[in-house]
């Protein structure tokens, strides 16, 4: 006979995790259709993004990148080189440090981030238009367990 799985839970519906792997796998699929035009995966448009957003601010060298956009060091720096392949980010001496270099992006990387941003958000508004006027409270949520 089976054994029955333990667990707290009288339904896996009920569970937070699961229903969070399933929605954010959802989630995944449909930034993965968003982002195909572009020739991005999800990480290389999140740390183009990001790059773009912080290159008018400060310089930023690429372990900068990694924490601020809490990806791996390791996989940030492949990606990085991805994205330096397709003349979308380029090294620059660091002006201040002159064992670091800095990254920035290229005109065409920033152009590409904007376009993929655009479909991003509107991939977004489409995605969680289920959640009504509640959506401000799902963020909300959303930060209580990313600042946990």
């Amino acid at each position: 006979m089976a054994k029955k799985l333990e667990t707290d839970f009288e339904d896996a519906d009920e569970s937070p995790g699961l229903m969070l792997w399933r929605v954010t796998n959802a989630w995944q699929a449909s930034i993965r259709a968003a982002l195909r035009p572009f020739d991005l995966t999800h990480v290389q448009f999140v740390l183009l993004a990001a790059l773009t957003w912080l290159d008018a601010e400060t310089p930023i060298t690429q372990r900068g990148l990694a924490e601020y956009a809490r990806t791996d060091a390791m996989m940030t720096s492949q990606v990085i080189r991805t994205l330096e392949s397709k003349g979308f980010v380029e090294r620059r001496p660091h002006p201040t440090d002159a064992r670091a270099r800095s990254l920035a992006v290229t005109p065409v990387g920033a152009a590409l981030a904007g376009r993929a941003n655009r479909a991003v958000e509107s991939s977004d508004r489409e995605f969680f238009a289920a959640l009504g006027d509640r959506q401000a409270a799902f963020v909300a949520m959303l930060g209580a367990l990313d600042r946990r």
